[in-house]
């Protein structure tokens, strides 16, 4: 569902309010926080899709990752997952086994356990998981609280969505797909305990899925009423996705995310900016990396602990006083 229905949606919903759901409909974070505890908060969150892949146990593990993101989102630690999942009848046994146990697999990466799960007919095969997670209550990290000043880290490159699409449609090159995969494979799990336990401050993080770049950024920048001004040739994008986006390769959701931000003015585009480089910031991200806002005073701190840990980033934009993104 793109991001306009999903609002129009949402709007008219009538839920009653709890003091103990800390994150729910009404902030539109990345996953939904209660409380259990002072010192103790769930976090849950559920994702699933069809395959973007031909190989059921990658399937399987990169619908985990993808599930798993949103806890990481938050600054959760993943506990616990159900597996969700549909597929037609007299779909062959082994091939959902496979897809079971990619999933299963990357969830023990994680350090959760998948306890359970259900299961439905359905005329595509869909799998992903709801997950559980723990968070302390003061250290919750939301869309919410990004400063003027703050610098913005990325740590993954975009272009899941059009390298995928170039996959369904027989085009793509095998190294772009290689390269895509492996992206999507790879656990936020190292950037987010960082963001937590590094003892840097952290003003604000959210994940790049659905509704790609420029659509969690705008949340980011609502939910904290600031600017966001991201410069095009720091943003990094997978092999491949520039060219298979200059020969219109894209998907429905790109399309459907640009429209919705593009029509409410939420994104401004420098004119001089080529057109399909820019069609990589709408693109649909699974498992997406981490979009996160670190104010100036901690930035080259975070930024060490990232290159100790391997962990890939990019800067590609500031925050400052205002609304909406600029895009230059």
């Amino acid at each position: 569902m793109g991001p306009g229905t999903l609002a129009q949606v949402l709007r008219s919903l009538k839920l009653p309010s709890h003091p103990n759901l800390l994150i729910g409909l009404d902030i539109r974070d990345d996953a939904a926080v209660y409380r259990v505890a002072d010192d103790q908060a769930l976090v849950q969150t559920v994702d699933f899709f069809p395959p973007i892949v031909d190989d059921p146990y990658t399937f399987g593990a990169i619908a985990a990752a993808n599930a798993l993101s949103d806890v990481y989102a938050m600054g959760g630690k993943p506990i616990l997952a159900l597996a969700i999942a549909g597929f037609p009848e007299n779909f062959p046994p082994h091939i959902i086994s496979a897809i079971l146990q990619g999933g299963a697999d990357k969830v023990a990466e994680a350090g959760a356990v998948i306890a359970g799960g259900h299961t439905t007919v359905d005329a595509e095969p869909k799998y992903g998981l709801c997950v559980t997670g723990l968070v302390h209550p003061d250290r919750i990290l939301t869309k919410a609280h990004a400063q003027p000043g703050d610098h913005l880290l990325l740590t993954k490159p975009l272009g899941t969505g059009i390298v995928s699409t170039a996959h369904k449609r027989g085009v793509v090159e095998e190294d772009h797909l290689t390269a895509a995969t492996a992206s999507m494979l790879r656990l936020n799990r190292k950037a987010a305990e960082i963001a937590i336990a590094s003892n840097v401050a952290i003003s604000g993080m959210t994940d790049i899925t659905g509704y790609g770049l420029l659509g969690h950024a705008h949340e980011l920048a609502h939910n904290s009423q600031v600017q966001l001004v991201i410069d095009l040739d720091r943003v990094p994008i997978l092999p491949g996705t520039l060219t298979y986006a200059r020969d219109g390769i894209l998907p429905g959701g790109l399309n459907r995310n640009r429209d919705y931000l593009l029509a409410n003015s939420f994104v401004s585009l420098d004119t001089a900016l080529e057109v399909a480089h820019t069609y990589t910031l709408f693109d649909p991200q699974t498992s997406g990396g981490l979009l996160i806002a670190v104010p100036p005073a901690s930035v080259s701190q975070f930024q060490a602990h990232l290159h100790a840990a391997q962990e890939p980033f990019w800067e590609i934009g500031k925050v400052r006083e205002g609304a909406g993104i600029i895009i230059q």
